[in-house]
């Protein structure tokens, strides 16, 4: 397997190109999924409060044979708990669940705008990352304008912002937005949730020209724009897949033929931050 190349957050946090989710690995079998998908090369693992699996991610690092301080690990704090206290008392929560000391990083998972505290909870993990409780922070699914009052009423920026974002949603706009500010884009949904987006024939002609496999192909054209995907798999044989992407490179030509595909529409769920709230 090829090495994987890295990118350096605002802050200087050292991320590799590729992730790993870990959405749904809980108990013994998420355990072992995630020591495989250590031991198979990830060295970043994605979880969230709300996956109820930080214990589990624990448990997979304390497994593994990789050593703490070579493991980036990032989890992201519940719209319920956005009020400046809750939201300081939940990232601790975090930390006993997993038994770290330390997250890399920890995000908002989602703005949640009509309840409007996402400033507060903001401000709590700019004084967990005081406290040394998280290393770097950043938010999940904000757009601009979120990302603008952060700045603008605390004076810090995120220097992380993951959202939804494959062929049939590219993020263009956005992508542009994060780069200006020196933010780095990760995705979620990178093959969207293994849906049809798989079998799309754009795709699949290009994934076949170069004898490879649609996912590989689209996880490529991710990392080629700058972006870091964080794709799950419990099944060994796929997670070395979806990270051996650094053997071949898509051509300017390949990789705007992949972006046409976007839709206005292209979201999976119809969960547009500017509405959408989770708890």
């Amino acid at each position: 397997m090829n090495k994987i190349p890295t990118l350096t957050t605002a802050d200087g946090l050292t991320l590799p190109s590729v992730g790993f989710g870990t959405y749904k690995l809980n108990g013994a079998v998420g355990v072992n999924a995630i020591t495989k998908a250590l031991s198979n090369g990830y060295r970043l693992l994605d979880t969230a409060f709300n996956y109820e699996n930080e214990g589990t991610v624990g448990e997979a690092i304390r497994r593994s044979d990789v050593p703490r301080e070579k493991i980036i690990v990032s989890s992201k704090l519940p719209g319920r708990h956005h009020k400046y206290n809750e939201a300081l008392a939940t990232i601790q929560e975090s930390l006993y669940r997993a038994g770290l000391d330390y997250y890399d990083m920890y995000l908002i998972h989602w703005p949640n705008p009509k309840e409007n505290h996402y400033v507060e909870a903001w401000q709590a993990l700019i004084t967990a990352q005081k406290w040394g409780l998280v290393r770097s922070i950043g938010v999940s699914n904000f757009l601009p304008e979120h990302i603008d009052r952060l700045v603008k009423e605390t004076g810090v920026g995120p220097v992380v912002n993951q959202i939804e974002l494959h062929p049939y949603f590219s993020e263009k706009q956005l992508r542009a937005y994060d780069e200006k500010h020196n933010i780095i884009t990760m995705a979620w949904s990178p093959i969207g949730r293994a849906s049809s987006m798989l079998k799309d024939p754009v795709i699949k002609k290009i994934a076949d020209h170069k004898g490879l496999s649609t996912s590989r192909v689209i996880l490529r054209w991710e990392t080629q724009l700058g972006v870091i995907p964080i794709p799950k798999s419990s099944k060994s044989f796929r997670q070395v897949e979806n990270l051996n992407l650094f053997d071949f490179k898509l051509s300017d030509e390949e990789m705007q033929t992949i972006t046409n595909l976007d839709k206005p529409d292209g979201r999976l769920n119809n969960q547009d931050p500017a509405k959408y709230e989770e708890f």
